[in-house]
């Protein structure tokens, strides 16, 4: 079995619109690398988007699952339910930030999981709209494309989407939005588009995930917090990129010191195991009649195990602290390779913790998506698994699994500075 043979079979039996960033096929991994059918070894740094912190195969994770694997495997917790359900709940209540008491609903997938909120803020406000905001992504079911803020590939094609959704911009200082700007959009849009009275939610990511990594400042969220007060507007913030430990805190809206009423969770809440959830105000949650909420596979008794070992694993190997450091890391290197005139044109560097990005630019500064493509196909070449995102499709983003040595880490980092360098010297001899 090799890569190029799983490939023909993938483009016969798989429809083209399922993407892959490589044309390797993985075999195996351990941590924060992986081996492909033909048993070559990469490094992970994409972290299967997002979803990785605590790495491949941990083995807190893996002997939660095997345990709840000699028991059960499904229910359905709207059945009959079961206790890791509601043990998971329980601690990811207590997490949750904020002094007032939570609830926690589980799913299946991120998607599902802003579906859901939704469904909750427009019950408990009476209220239909929602505004979300400009390189947003939020999944990619017909409501969450609606929320989601990037045109291609995510939304061409598949309209028309849900009345009732707005947008405004994202601040970016870097493609210059200020957040003054931000607020004087929504502002002309309360005037001219939508009622205060009739916006159930606002949606926002604390930190953009296919957006381009970025950040919220503390000041711009607490802003919010406060308008959504003044209007009765619920806050919905979405973690389910930017949580469990990957920006320093257990959840990236942490830094900012406000209480959301509804966050969503997935990706590495399970470590590998398909679980999303919806945690907020007890009050909000139980605005839904019972049986408006739910799924036949939502809150998965295996997917509940993982993400106890998951939660387990941040405490106890202090994956914080880990995300901080991994951050400080990789920007000192990033700004080294920035200062170099034999690689590609590095451009703004950010990060929250070990969420980290870097834009390429051309020699005009304008968004280079090109070489950031060319990039990331350099790197698997070299044995690196790298992503590119935003909304020009220039960034490239780091996702190492926190638990990564930092051996790996440093080997990693090498082979990104090689790969950039053989990009540049084929870009100067083109």
């Amino acid at each position: 079995m090799n890569n190029k043979d799983l490939q023909t079979r993938r483009n016969k039996a798989i429809p083209r619109g399922v993407a892959t960033v490589t044309d390797i096929f993985a075999d195996h991994a351990e941590n924060a690398e992986m081996w492909d059918v033909e048993g070559r070894r990469y490094i992970d740094f994409a972290g299967g988007i997002a979803v990785l912190n605590t790495g491949h195969r941990h083995p807190v994770v893996m002997e939660r699952v095997q345990q709840q694997l000699q028991r059960f495997t499904h229910t359905a917790y709207q059945v009959v339910p079961y206790e890791p359900y509601v043990e998971l709940a329980e601690r990811l209540n207590e997490l949750a930030p904020g002094p007032t008491p939570k609830k926690t609903l589980f799913l299946s997938t991120g998607a599902e999981a802003v579906e859901n909120a939704v469904k909750i803020a427009r019950a408990h406000t009476g209220r239909p709209a929602v505004i979300a905001f400009t390189g947003a992504f939020h999944g990619r079911t017909l409501l969450t494309m609606g929320l989601t803020g990037k045109v291609a590939p995510y939304k061409a094609g598949f309209g028309p989407f849900p009345a009732d959704i707005f947008h405004i911009p994202f601040p970016i200082p870097a493609l210059g939005v200020s957040e003054d700007d931000s607020l004087k959009a929504l502002n002309s849009l309360f005037k001219v588009d939508v009622e205060p009275d009739q916006v159930a939610a606002i949606i926002i990511e604390p930190v953009q995930g296919e957006g381009g990594f970025n950040i919220a400042s503390p000041r711009f969220l607490q802003t919010l917090r406060a308008l959504c007060d003044d209007h009765g507007i619920l806050l919905i913030v979405d973690e389910i990129q930017c949580g469990f430990a990957r920006t320093g805190k257990t959840f990236a809206i942490e830094h900012a010191g406000i209480e959301p009423d509804l966050m969503t969770v997935a990706k590495s809440l399970a470590g590998g195991f398909p679980l999303s959830g919806v945690i907020g105000k007890a009050g909000i949650m139980d605005a839904p009649v019972p049986g408006g909420l739910g799924g036949t596979y939502g809150g998965n008794p295996l997917s509940c195990a993982a993400a106890l070992g998951v939660l387990d694993v941040i405490e106890t190997e202090n994956l914080n602290a880990k995300a901080q450091a991994l951050g400080e890391t990789v920007v000192n290197r990033l700004n080294r390779l920035a200062a170099r005139n034999d690689v590609p044109a590095i451009g703004d560097i950010r990060n929250l913790g070990g969420m980290i990005a870097f834009d390429l630019i051309t020699d005009t500064d304008e968004p280079d998506a090109r070489m950031a493509k060319a990039l990331c196909a350099a790197a698997v070449d070299n044995g690196l698994i790298l992503l590119s995102c935003g909304i020009y499709g220039n960034t490239i983003r780091i996702l190492v699994p926190l638990t990564a040595s930092t051996e790996i880490i440093a080997e990693g980092l090498d082979l990104l500075e090689t790969s950039l360098v053989q990009c540049a010297t084929i870009e100067a001899a083109a």
